[in-house]
């Protein structure tokens, strides 16, 4: 047999010598091979399929087979390494590779194997890699995943003005840095679903999210905001016509305009950070100080006079800069109250207003505590059919569709807001924008914070608003403003 050919034999002898012995190379081998080949014959029916409709399904594909294929790649020169360990310790001689030879025709082929197993090996781990870096940052993956952990959050989402935006590009935003901090804390936060230790419900706010103005103010620009704008709210009675009242307000939104910042988020987002606070609680609820620069440059100091803190425990609390998230502190994760998630129904058509006293029954029974979503959605349907069979049977013959349509809609409204098995109730969330449902503006605006020389900050309401119409039936000013 001429030289070259023999080195070729013996390296295919040397390889499947060591391979022949070494039980951790050949699982490798075959966890490798077996993943390899579901991977590709499962992402093939994927792409047919056009995607896949499950989060679990796009883990299992991009995510665990993948980490099995590397695994098995790992063990095969993990196996070799400690056989060769082995031998030593056992006082075997290992035999000397044979010297390569690139002048044999055989040995170039296997050496062109081994370059085109190696370049497929690294094209389905790029291709995983990438695919699963898709996965995780998916609104599946985030919000099914971990299905009662998140279901909460989710059902806010995908009611929200941001439910076409992916969770990342607020969570997360652009940049290395952010995604890696956000990797290490999905991280834990799998480990507290894993072993159930994970709060109910998920407090907020979020401590550690990325600063507003990288993430919110990537589509929102707050001194851009200029201007005025009509803001039209609708509630209903809780009597019989379920009498429709209308509140027109003009919101002084504000940004930035030849006067220099105005408005709404002109004074408290202005480029230049005017506003600081300090609060004790982990909610944000309680202010305790407010630093405001003026537009003279000077820094005014507030502190509230309801209050009572020890220099200890104001240590202790959290120092901010005013951003976004401050007043905007559920803009994708909004929970209502009962009241509100019937009126925006009511408003929707939803539900009828010619059913009798519609409100204030459909309010009484969200109201109550039930032990599941399951026992709500049933004591609602039986509720709201049972009250019209028995008080108005007239209208439960001839209105039966409309009853059924507002069961429905009552339904949806717990369904997006309570959610018992994560002890997640009415009003738990507080929302800061306003100040009807909770203290809002009125943490730093209520009149209780005042500065050394007795100067309170403004408590004006016609400072971000100016009050057209309160509670009326037939407001007159949408008339005039022809939008009636």
């Amino acid at each position: 047999m001429p030289t070259a050919q023999k080195r070729t034999a013996l390296w295919g002898r040397t390889i499947f010598r060591v391979l022949g012995q070494n039980r951790l190379s050949q699982a490798g081998v075959v966890v490798t091979s077996a993943t390899g080949i579901s991977m590709v014959f499962l992402w093939i029916i994927e792409i047919l399929k056009g995607g896949h409709g499950h989060p679990y399904s796009g883990i299992i594909l991009f995510l665990i087979l993948p980490a099995l294929f590397v695994a098995g790649l790992l063990l095969i020169p993990a196996g070799f390494l400690l056989q060769r360990r082995l031998d030593r310790k056992a006082g075997r001689t290992a035999e000397p590779p044979p010297p390569i030879d690139l002048t044999s025709p055989k040995f170039r082929r296997v050496l062109t194997f081994v370059a085109i197993a190696t370049l497929a090996n690294a094209t389905l781990v790029g291709f995983a890699s990438y695919k699963g870096l898709e996965v995780m940052d998916s609104v599946g993956f985030c919000g099914e995943a971990c299905h009662t952990v998140m279901a909460p959050e989710l059902a806010a989402y995908r009611g929200s003005p941001h439910s076409r935006i992916g969770c990342v590009e607020c969570h997360i935003g652009a940049g290395a840095g952010w995604f890696v901090k956000s990797k290490l804390s999905g991280t834990r936060q799998v480990i507290a679903v894993v072993l159930k230790t994970y709060s109910t419900p998920i407090p907020s706010p979020v401590h550690h999210l990325r600063p507003a103005r990288e993430t919110c103010e990537q589509c929102h620009w707050p001194q851009r905001f200029t201007g005025d704008r009509v803001l039209i709210k609708r509630k209903y009675a809780e009597d019989e016509k379920n009498t429709q009242l209308t509140t027109v307000l003009v919101m002084h939104v504000g940004g930035a305009n030849a006067q220099g910042s105005v408005g709404i988020h002109g004074r408290h987002l202005d480029a230049g950070s005017r506003i600081s606070y300090r609060t004790l609680d982990e909610r944000r609820q309680q202010i305790a100080t407010v630093s405001y620069r003026d537009d003279t440059g000077q820094t005014v100091d507030f502190a509230s006079t309801e209050l009572k803190v020890t220099p200890e425990a104001l240590a202790k609390g959290e120092t901010r800069s005013m951003d976004c998230v401050d007043c905007h502190n559920r803009p994708t994760h909004a929970f209502e109250l009962p009241h509100r998630g019937l009126d925006r129904e009511i408003t929707a058509g939803a539900i009828s207003r010619e059913l009798p006293f519609v409100k204030k029954k459909a309010l009484e029974l969200l109201k109550g505590k039930y032990g599941s979503q399951d026992e709500a959605k049933k004591a609602i349907a039986d509720g709201l059919t049972g009250y019209y069979a028995a008080t108005y049977p007239d209208i439960a013959s001839s209105k039966k569709l409309e009853i059924e349509a507002a069961v429905t809609a009552v339904q949806a409204v717990y369904l997006r807001n309570v959610f018992p098995n994560m002890k997640l109730d009415w009003g738990y969330h507080p929302n800061n924008i306003g100040h009807e449902d909770f203290p809002g503006c009125f943490r730093c605006h209520g009149g209780n914070h005042e500065s050394k020389d007795g100067k309170s900050i403004s408590a004006d309401c016609e400072a971000c608003h100016q009050v057209l119409a309160m509670d009326e039936e037939n407001p007159e000013i949408l008339t005039q403003l022809g939008l009636k």
